[in-house]
């Protein structure tokens, strides 16, 4: 079992640590949380437990059916040990309904159902605020080529697809979300990060009321109340539904 070593990076959501073993990694998931930017910060008790926990379930899913990720396992009910990858700089954001800047930015009324899933790329730079970018702005600045693109645009469609139907099993609706990617020691693109409410936007799918149905982290981000009961309730129904299907 890789121990931990040395802190390596504390980001807003996790610390990662090197181990013993030079191409693993451990994530340690925190309680903190953020929103707009680190401009708001805050706590959720139990948070990092959860989201681990969410993610594991979410990671071992998607490995089942040919998505590569970094998770191995889980140590401890809120470490995860993840291959070491090198991270693209890059956030892809899939929205299958309007919500957040893309009402804000279009026009379009919360909640309307996209034709087809909009892939959106977003440049992973907090002084300049994440700024959605276009695919020649991404490869005049270097920051994939244009195979990675296409590989990224690829597979989080197919994620989405994967991710929508477990959840909506679930009694969920997935909004949006974002993804995050990284290369292994061999050139491999691998879905890294986490999948969690902080990274997620869902929606009880039994619940009409724009505020009751939230299940992520637009309760902390709108202070709608109960954040820790929605991510345990989260948890709670894949953990029921992975059960009930032999995936965990």
């Amino acid at each position: 079992m890789s121990v931990a070593k040395n802190l390596l990076y504390e980001g807003k959501a996790k610390i990662i640590y090197t181990t013993d073993e030079p191409e693993i990694l451990l994530a340690h998931y925190k309680d903190d949380a953020t929103a707009f930017n680190a401009q708001k910060r805050g706590r959720i008790v139990g948070k990092g437990e959860i989201n681990c926990k969410i993610s594991q379930v979410l990671f071992q899913y998607l490995e089942a059916r040919g998505i590569h990720t970094h998770f191995i396992d889980c140590p401890a009910p809120n470490q995860m040990r993840v291959m070491r990858v090198k991270i693209l700089p890059l956030e892809v954001v899939v929205r299958n309904i309007a919500a957040g800047s893309l009402c804000q930015q279009t026009g379009l009324p919360l909640g309307t159902v996209l034709k087809q899933p909009l892939v959106e790329f977003y440049y992973k730079n907090d002084q300049l605020g994440d700024p959605l970018l276009t695919r020649d702005r991404l490869l005049l600045m270097e920051l994939a080529t244009p195979d990675e693109l296409d590989q990224l645009q690829q597979q989080a469609l197919q994620i989405n697809r994967y991710l929508s139907e477990f959840f909506q099993s679930c009694g969920i609706t997935l909004v949006d979300f974002k993804l995050e990617f990284g290369l292994d020691a061999q050139g491999t693109i691998r879905l890294a990060d986490e999948i969690s409410p902080d990274t997620c936007r869902l929606w009880n799918s039994a619940d009409t009321d724009p505020n009751n149905r939230v299940m992520d982290k637009d309760r902390f981000r709108r202070d709608l109340g109960n954040v820790e009961n929605a991510y345990q309730q989260v948890l709670e129904r894949i953990q029921t539904r992975g059960q009930g299907n032999g995936e965990l």
